[in-house]
């Protein structure tokens, strides 16, 4: 299995090489900061050229985790488009993939600070969403416990065999779990940084994604 297990508030979860977040006793996978369109966004706005399979790319992914985890439940915690427009201007055939993948599935769109959430696609919009023990938003508040987010795009750098690594990670203590970004072209904060030093509690430990999702000491 492509995931590193482990608890918060009493729920058994698995960080998934991917970035994604599976929760098996609910049958709920949980994505953050899909940014879908962000080529388009960085064309529109600044006349940046990137490759235009970014949402091609994170569909893939995502179409793969729910074929694995079998998930009946999907939570998209926020930003899943790049801003309002983007999500405008997806193509109808990643549309229609977004429908086969909503398809006999509850879907829920978090509101994220770059979009409300798409509305012209399928799924409940939601601000937040408490489930069991968990709560489910975009942007983690300090003092809360149980808590599932993203925003950060959180990344750690390590040093390993006198190389120098740095890959998305999810950070987790005994309060919150935070995600990283799922999205391709989705840049990151590194673990050190002020916000997250701040958030996160003395033995919160890093996840690296990647083929072997590898638990380390959350870098500081």
């Amino acid at each position: 299995m492509n995931a590193h297990a482990f608890t918060l508030a009493g729920a058994e979860l698995q960080a998934r090489g991917s970035g994604a977040l599976f929760w098996p006793a609910q049958n709920l996978l949980c994505v953050s900061d899909l940014h879908l369109g962000k080529s388009e966004r960085m064309a529109r706005r600044v006349g940046a050229t990137l490759p235009p399979y970014d949402t091609a790319e994170t569909l893939a992914r995502l179409d793969a985790d729910l074929a694995e985890t079998r998930a009946e439940t999907v939570i998209c915690l926020g930003d899943s488009f790049d801003d309002r427009d983007a999500a405008h201007a997806l193509p109808n055939a990643e549309k229609i993939w977004i429908s086969r993948l909503q398809a006999g599935r509850r879907w829920v769109w978090i509101a994220g600070n770059h979009d409300p959430g798409p509305l012209d696609l399928g799924g409940a919009h939601l601000a937040e969403l408490p489930r069991g023990p968990l709560t489910f938003r975009h942007v983690a508040r300090p003092g809360q416990a149980g808590e599932v987010s993203g925003h950060y795009h959180p990344k750690a750098r390590i040093t390993l065999r006198g190389r120098t690594i740095s890959r998305p990670c999810f950070l987790i203590d005994d309060a919150r779990v935070i995600l990283p970004a799922y999205g391709t072209y989705t840049g990151g904060l590194r673990s050190s940084s002020e916000a997250l030093a701040a958030l996160m509690r003395p033995g919160a430990v890093a996840i690296l994604t990647g083929p072997s999702p590898r638990p380390v000491p959350m870098p500081r």
